[in-house]
């Protein structure tokens, strides 16, 4: 009734490189840890301002690590472009996804950008510590006016970027569910010898 397990495998989906996908994990991580932190370091008492302090170095070194991150995989995308589209997918979803991959490179890196001009630009003039260890400099000086909108396009872009890589995570998360379906339907349909049924 059952086939040996020496079928021929199906034909394996076009996937992004080892490295490719541990960049993007990185990435990942990053932006989710510099955005929960965000929240947490605005809330954070100024009495506690050595803590408040810290909160907003590692905020700061996060954002440069996930600006690096971004900007090796755009290198990396150089010399390995996207694997293939799959054939069964729309050209609507192709463009979609396509629009979406950009705004979230577009914001990847926005985001940390907008952020160190608001660092650079705030009254206070809070030194950027790279991991509390290297010195970053402000190339823009103190203007109150310029900070006050900085760090509300900063807020804003970081709020959109959050919300399009939930979008994109979950997409991803559909991708993966379906095929594990279809591996699974493929090795079930493999097994059974023609005319068996």
């Amino acid at each position: 009734m059952f086939a040996s397990r020496s079928a021929a495998p199906a034909d394996p989906v076009p996937a992004w490189s080892r490295g490719q996908r541990r960049l993007h994990g990185w990435n990942a991580a990053t932006v989710l840890l510099a955005f929960s932190l965000a929240w947490l370091m605005v809330a954070w008492p100024v009495s506690a301002l050595l803590v408040k302090f810290l909160l907003y170095q590692l905020h700061k070194s996060l954002g440069l690590a996930a600006f690096a991150l971004v900007l090796a995989r755009l290198l990396l995308r150089l010399r390995r472009p996207r694997p293939p589209w799959r054939q069964e997918m729309a050209r609507w979803q192709r463009g979609a996804a396509d629009a979406m991959h950009a705004a979230l490179y577009l914001l990847l890196l926005a985001t940390p950008v907008l952020g160190y001009l608001t660092a650079a630009t705030a009254p206070a003039q809070v030194p950027t510590l790279f991991l509390l260890l290297v010195p970053i400099p402000h190339i823009v000086g103190t203007d109150a006016d310029w900070f006050a909108m900085l760090r509300q396009v900063h807020r804003a872009s970081a709020i959109l970027l959050a919300a399009l890589a939930a979008g994109h995570a979950a997409m991803a998360a559909v991708h993966w569910w379906r095929d594990r379906a279809n591996a699974r339907a493929g090795r079930a349909i493999a097994c059974i010898r023609p005319g068996a049924l």
